[in-house]
Parts: structure tokens; C-alpha cells; sequence
């Protein structure tokens, strides 16, 4: 599709969001991840301003059993329009039969990145070697138990062979917490989340993301309940994701974009 024909869509997409506005005014109960939580404030004003639905957001991590994790809710039975989740979390769901799509499309791509409190020496974290050696100097380390701390301690940390170092010193970060406040409040002293949530916290320097040979993209699906109070506004709200202003949001927030779209 040329760019002329893509702005034509999205003009239409933009045009069908006003006239439905006129029509009926739903609330729209999102439960997203936080990986989504910087861009999702000026995406739901601009859409609730553009179609007078309410959205309403809750956000939890897309893996873990806390209370606040998003796959506990969804099975326990908590009622929503529209599920945003890292895309494998997603699929678990609906393999189990507790969460089923009406219309459902990746939203956008989250890279791992790593993080020290502000005012504090920035790690070498330029090489796999130099981010072990890192690792090893912190005296603890934090991570979510969201999509990126199991990457980090499942998948890295076993690369790295220091399992039984971060026995010691890691320390998981339940709910919705994030790891950057653990960091700014000085719980821990190095820490490793998806670099969106830790673009959130004042309080904290991102030095940057993991390594290549150590990083994980994790896709961001978004899709409408097929248990949905209102399925024609959360369509909408799906649809408003793909719109020139959503995808502004998306990238301002430190996030990309979905390449196969």
C-alpha cells in the first residue's frame, strides 16, 4: 500500500470513529499491559475526545501470579472490553480457554533495557560480557515478574551461568510496581524491565538496552472480549491503535512498531 492509499485508510478510519460518536457513547473497560501504560493516557484522552466513549484502564503484567498480574484476572473471571498483553501471554489464554478474541492486532514492540538510579555511575552494559561483569558488581538487582524479568532470569541469567548469584542478590518485582521505583527508592541497584516502564520513573537513568545476543522483542496484542459490554466501541478503540496519533504515542513512549502489520 502506497502512503497516499495508507493516509486515505486511516482518514476513513478516523471518519467511521467520528460518526459513531454521534451514535452512542459506551464505557470501555481496558486492562493493559504496563509495557503500554506511558503511551495509553494521551491515546484514551484523544480517543474519548474524538468518539465521547469512557475508557476506563487497569494495568497489571502480562505473566506472574500476583493479584494484579493480567493472566490471574482474566481467568479469575475480571469483566473487560479490551485485553492488551504481550502477544505469548495472550495466546496462553486463549489456548486455555479463558480469554477469547473477537478482533485482535499487535499493537506495538518493547525491547528490555537496564537501569540505575539517578545521580548513580552508569555500567558498562555494551557487551554480553560487560553486562555479566555488571551484574555481578550490583549488589542486588531488580526485575518484573512481567514478560521481561522471566526473559531475565529464565533465559539470561542461566546464559550467563550466575543462577546462583542471582540467587543472592535478585529480587522480583510483584504487581504493579514498577522496577524503576524499586530503584528510585533505592531497593535495588541495578535494574532490568522493559525500557517503556522504565521511561516512566523520574527518579531513575536508563543506561540502555540489553545487549543484542541477550534482548528479547516482546509484540503487544490488543483484542476486543468476546465477553465485551461494549464489542463495537472496543472495535473502535482497536482500530484507533492503527491511526497516525496512536502510533506517535506508541513510538514517544519508547516503543516500535509492529513491522508485519
Amino acid at each position: 500500500m502506497n502512503f497516499s492509499l495508507q493516509t486515505c485508510a486511516k482518514a476513513i478510519v478516523l471518519s467511521a470513529l467520528l460518526c459513531a460518536a454521534g451514535a452512542r457513547a459506551d464505557d470501555i473497560k481496558v486492562l493493559t499491559t504496563g509495557i503500554l501504560k506511558g503511551a495509553f493516557t494521551p491515546i484514551a484522552t484523544e480517543f474519548e475526545r474524538q468518539t465521547g466513549h469512557k475508557v476506563t484502564m487497569s494495568w497489571g503484567p502480562s505473566s506472574g501470579n500476583s493479584p494484579e498480574a493480567s493472566p490471574v484476572r482474566v481467568r479469575s473471571g475480571e469483566a473487560l472490553d479490551v485485553l492488551i498483553m504481550v502477544d505469548t501471554g495472550m495466546d496462553d489464554l486463549v489456548r486455555t480457554g479463558h480469554f477469547v478474541p473477537q478482533q485482535r492486532r499487535n499493537v506495538a514492540v518493547s525491547g528490555i533495557g537496564v537501569a540505575v538510579k539517578a545521580g548513580h555511575p552508569l555500567p558498562d552494559i555494551s557487551t554480553t560480557a560487560a553486562f555479566r561483569s555488571a551484574l555481578l558488581a550490583a549488589k542486588s538487582v531488580g526485575y518484573s515478574e512481567g514478560a521481561s524479568g522471566m526473559h531475565f532470569i529464565k533465559v539470561v541469567v542461566p546464559q550467563l551461568g550466575l543462577t546462583e548469584a542471582m540467587a543472592s542478590r535478585g529480587h522480583v518485582v510483584l504487581g504493579r510496581r514498577f522496577v524503576g521505583e524499586e530503584l528510585a527508592d533505592d531497593v535495588v541497584e541495578l535494574g532490568i524491565q522493559q525500557l517503556s516502564e522504565l521511561k516512566l520513573e523520574p527518579g531513575i537513568t536508563v543506561v540502555g538496552p540489553l545487549p543484542n545476543e541477550l534482548q528479547k522483542l516482546s509484540v503487544v496484542s490488543a483484542a476486543v472480549s468476546s465477553k465485551a459490554k461494549a464489542p463495537e466501541a472496543g472495535r473502535q478503540f482497536l482500530d484507533f491503535l492503527d491511526t497516525p496519533f496512536a502510533h506517535k504515542a506508541i513510538r514517544d513512549s519508547g516503543l516500535d512498531l509492529p513491522k508485519v502489520r
